[in-house]
């Protein structure tokens, strides 16, 4: 069986002001082209199909165009699941009739998170489906109190759905949360408020033949090439410029063992990435610079004063969304935490805020002419013409 496996559309999502949607419509347009091209047999969609609970309503449209063309038009089977970014009872509306046309969305545990089976010419793949839920739910719907985190919560989902597979049959698995050791990005939402309760283990997968997985934006493993992430759709951080975002192209053969995996990178409409250096330099290179529409962050080394940088970049990258002021290697000293300020001097004070703001602790010269401005507000203090 051909499978292609997504996560993490985030549909309606804003990044710095800019309406994303616009651009997802554009890559879902090409994942479409992908989706018939390639003869996948079932699409498997892991969670964060929305970017927060009560959706915009052309989010809601864009995300019915996509459904209705997979199921309708290509004819595809399409499972989806809920993530933490998604309202499950919204995005469960309705399963049982949608099932009849082959779309198969699950929001919340419940008596339909059942193993689904699909069908190729050697026979039944039977899909679990593991939506987003706290571990509260969890426990309350295993009716087991020792279920305390998320992992715990997740071996039982995993044990509860795996008993209901007949025996010798090939699995596969959908779920949406934070594998333990898998790199994160910023524009994740943490599953949980304290420390590493929000992560599971990679084991809670190991029977499944394969794990779609969701919630983290890098394309990656998890421990085994047969439990992966697929990534986000686009890039939505800063933190994600090099990452490479692809669709996740699998086969299984006759006895559940992955034959085929491959990423699919498709080229979106605006790329997100970083242009480094002095403003002069940028502004001077950016007239033979053949991505000036991209979305931008700008790191300018600059230390002095500059009118205006903002102004001046966006004429030459009409799309610049943050610009920023590179940090030195150098160590720097200044105040942490705790520290009694009523007890420092002035040139000590002075001298960590300057490190904290510039990324360099004051030179010989520096300090040397502000020992003298010091002393000069101190003697012109003393003398009442202050």
């Amino acid at each position: 069986m051909r499978l292609i496996h997504t996560a993490d559309w985030h549909l309606g999502r804003v990044f710095h002001g800019i309406n994303l949607l616009e651009d997802q419509a554009y890559i879902l347009q090409e994942f479409l082209k992908l989706v018939k091209e390639s003869g996948a047999q079932a699409v498997l969609l892991a969670g964060d199909v929305f970017d927060r609970s009560l959706p915009p309503a052309d989010a809601v449209a864009l995300l019915s165009e996509i459904l209705t063309r997979l199921c309708l038009e290509i004819k595809v089977p399409t499972i989806l699941i809920a993530g933490n970014h998604d309202n499950p009872e919204r995005l469960g509306f309705a399963q049982q009739v949608l099932a009849s046309r082959n779309l198969h969305m699950m929001g919340t545990l419940s008596e339909f998170c059942r193993p689904l089976p699909l069908h190729d010419r050697y026979g039944p793949v039977y899909f679990c489906p593991f939506p987003y839920a706290e571990p509260a739910f969890v426990r309350n719907f295993l009716r087991d109190e020792a279920l305390q985190d998320h992992h715990q919560a997740m071996r039982g989902l995993t044990g509860h759905l795996w008993k209901q597979v007949p025996p010798q049959a090939r699995c596969i698995a959908l779920a949406h949360a934070f594998v333990n050791g898998c790199q994160a990005s910023d524009s994740e939402r943490p599953l949980s408020a304290v420390g590493g309760a929000g992560m599971v283990e990679a084991e809670c997968f190991q029977r499944f033949h394969y794990t779609a997985l969701g919630h983290l934006h890098r394309p990656q493993a998890a421990g085994s090439r047969k439990i992966r992430y697929a990534g986000s759709l686009l890039k939505y951080s800063f933190s994600e410029v090099e990452h490479r975002k692809a669709f996740t192209l699998l086969e299984i053969d006759a006895a559940g063992q992955l034959t085929h995996i491959e990423e699919v990178a498709l080229v979106p409409r605006h790329d997100l990435r970083r242009v480094e250096g002095y403003l002069e330099d940028i502004l001077k290179n950016a007239a033979s610079d053949p991505s000036r529409n991209d979305f931008i962050q700008v790191i300018l080394h600059d230390r002095g004063p500059l009118l205006d940088p903002m102004s001046k970049l966006r004429q030459v990258y009409p799309h610049v969304l943050d610009l920023q002021r590179i940090e030195t290697a150098r160590p720097t000293q200044y105040l942490g935490p705790g520290r009694d300020f009523s007890r420092l001097g002035d040139q000590e004070l002075f001298g960590s805020f300057f490190a904290q703001v510039t990324g360099e602790a004051l030179s010989d010269r520096e300090r040397t002419v502000l020992t003298r401005l010091l002393e000069g507000f101190g003697r012109r203090e003393r003398e009442g013409s202050l």
